[in-house]
């Protein structure tokens, strides 16, 4: 056995393994290798397209080298502004493939918070879906760092601006060579892609992927203590892959060779559905609105191919997973996460020391957010102390996470900041509790953000919105629970001493500013804000006063 040198500067014995580069470059290579005849499916405005995986990869390299044509700097952000599809998978090869960042940018954004993260991240070029280019060439006057725009044809009626920045997919990848991505990343720690969160307050905050986190996330979606991908699977990502790069299926895809199924714009329960039976999915992944809508539409479709449905963004109800246990022959499969893990945090699996439970009790642990993965370590600890607390499922504290695949800060920022702990877990504003097998019950949030199908809505920025009105002295807003939607915002208004105020004025103000998704499902006005002992508003205080409030159904 070798023996360690006798030199104070060796402090320990190096392994002798060889030292590859984990990137997305491997995973490129591999399902290149042996994946290219793995279908992709994508539905258009026209129809159904067909292709290969091998015909998504040939495209990669095209765009690969139109990149390199357009003398993109070699650390560019290039964004995309796209539905799910098989052009918008060959982006997700061909940007960090070149040593480049993507930048997946969020269709449902308002116009603030999209034009905010464009020149946040500095993008030099955006690929945009035809059937988006109307809201997109809306921002395009004031980003100033975007110089190319390349609009892939979906088959939308779209018009295109005459703009000198704008061209075409088919004109200039057509003609781009091809280019060998061997050694273009040499680095495993290189950004891979960036995503912007809304899940704090203020502008969105950037989270920077790796390539070797993306590599380990991925390899772990294939690991049966997560979703185990594997070849013969045919994967359905109803989550946008602008949504934290579709909870990373598309790379765990990749390494594991499963087909996919790409839905396109058309996101209706009964279009999900219809993909579903025809394309004979295996696995399919979105946010409980999704599954909510499709429940009624079940009856006497031909869903055998089915395996898994996955679930995140908000909490599954437990009546949702068991109805489809009951219609389907097995429950909906919840996780958890968030941008910062890249998303995926935790999985509900059943174990086998609970796997023989009455269906009824194995039910309440299907309603948990499920057990960290290998590479993700949790913990709970105290909001005063920060002392860890034990995981007896009756303790309960703030959830923190650190992983390899967990960011350890924003994007351009000096230091991690208060989203993290003093010895760098991060903080991830859920109070939960554990159990003894590890299972995580989140049990309330720590910063009051009202989450409605998967989105976040910050009740701080709503706040700023509705006190911007001249007759508002003060406003709370809360979260409210909803059948549907999960969470949706109750604006709670003081108006001004000797003004009047109704309900239709401030919906009409906030619609003026933010999105229709975001704005509250109905105002009360009440005498004052219940505060604290230090003077800030006492949610608490109205979460109990309105704890059975009804909102308006239309």
């Amino acid at each position: 056995m070798p023996r360690a040198h006798a030199s104070a500067t060796i402090l320990h014995m190096l392994g002798l393994m060889q030292d590859l580069p984990l990137t997305t470059n491997w995973i490129f290579s591999r399902a290149e290798q042996y994946y290219g005849d793995k279908q992709i499916v994508t539905r258009t405005a026209k129809g159904i397209e067909r292709g290969t995986l091998a015909d998504v990869l040939a495209d990669s390299r095209k765009v690969a080298g139109y990149l390199d044509s357009i003398g993109i700097s070699a650390d560019g952000r290039v964004g995309t502004f796209a539905w799910n599809s098989a052009r918008h998978l060959s982006l997700y090869f061909a940007i960090p493939g070149t040593g480049r960042v993507m930048h997946t940018l969020n269709i449902r954004y308002f116009a603030e918070q999209l034009i905010y993260t464009v020149d946040h991240a500095e993008d030099e070029a955006v690929f945009v879906d035809r059937s988006l280019l109307p809201v997109f060439s809306k921002y395009l006057p004031q980003l100033g760092t975007v110089k190319h725009v390349i609009v892939m044809d979906d088959g939308a009626d779209a018009e295109i601006p005459d703009d000198p920045r704008i061209v075409q997919y088919a004109d200039v990848v057509g003609g781009a060579g091809p280019i060998d991505f061997t050694d273009r990343v040499k680095d495993e720690r290189q950004a891979a892609a960036i995503c912007y969160t809304t899940g704090t307050t203020g502008n969105p905050k950037g989270v920077l992927y790796s390539h070797r986190s993306t590599w380990l996330h991925s390899n772990a979606t294939t690991t049966t203590s997560v979703f185990g991908l594997s070849e013969s699977d045919r994967v359905l990502p109803v989550v946008p892959m602008f949504h934290a790069n579709a909870w990373g299926l598309p790379y765990a895809a990749g390494l594991a060779g499963a087909s996919m199924v790409m839905p396109g714009p058309d996101l209706s329960p009964a279009a999900i559905i219809g993909l579903l039976e025809s394309e004979k999915v295996t696995l399919a992944a979105g946010v409980p609105t999704i599954w909510m809508g499709m429940l009624p539409l079940i009856e006497g479709r031909d869903l055998s191919s089915l395996r898994m449905i996955v679930c995140g963004g908000s909490a599954v109800p437990r009546a949702l997973s068991e109805a489809y246990r009951e219609k389907i022959g097995f429950p909906i499969t919840q996780a958890w996460g968030m941008t910062e893990t890249s998303p995926l945090g935790s999985v509900c699996t059943i174990r086998s020391e609970v796997a023989d439970l009455p269906e009824d009790d194995k039910a309440d642990i299907r309603a948990t957010g499920g057990i960290a993965p290998p590479g993700i370590e949790v913990r709970i600890v105290d909001s005063e102390t920060r002392e860890p607390q034990p995981w007896d499922d009756e303790a309960t504290g703030e959830l923190e996470a650190r992983g390899p695949w967990v960011a350890k800060q924003y994007y351009r920022t000096d230091e991690p900041g208060d989203q993290y702990s003093d010895d760098g877990w991060l903080r991830t504003g859920d109070v939960a509790s554990i159990s003894k097998l590890g299972y995580i019950r989140l049990v309330d949030r720590t910063k009051d953000l009202v989450k409605s199908g998967g989105e976040w809505i910050s009740s701080v920025d709503l706040e700023n919105q509705i006190m911007g009105h001249p007759k508002v002295a003060e406003a709370a807003v809360i979260a409210i629970a909803h059948p549907k939607w999960s969470e949706r915002p109750l604006a709670c208004v003081v108006v001004k001493d000797g003004e009047e105020l109704t309900r239709e004025e401030v919906l009409e103000f906030l619609g003026e500013r933010l999105t229709k998704w975001q704005l509250p499902d109905d105002v009360v006005f009440i005498d004052e804000v219940p505060k604290t002992s230090v003077g800030k508003f006492s949610k608490k205080t109205l979460r109990d006063k309105f704890a059975d409030y009804e909102l308006p159904t239309a």
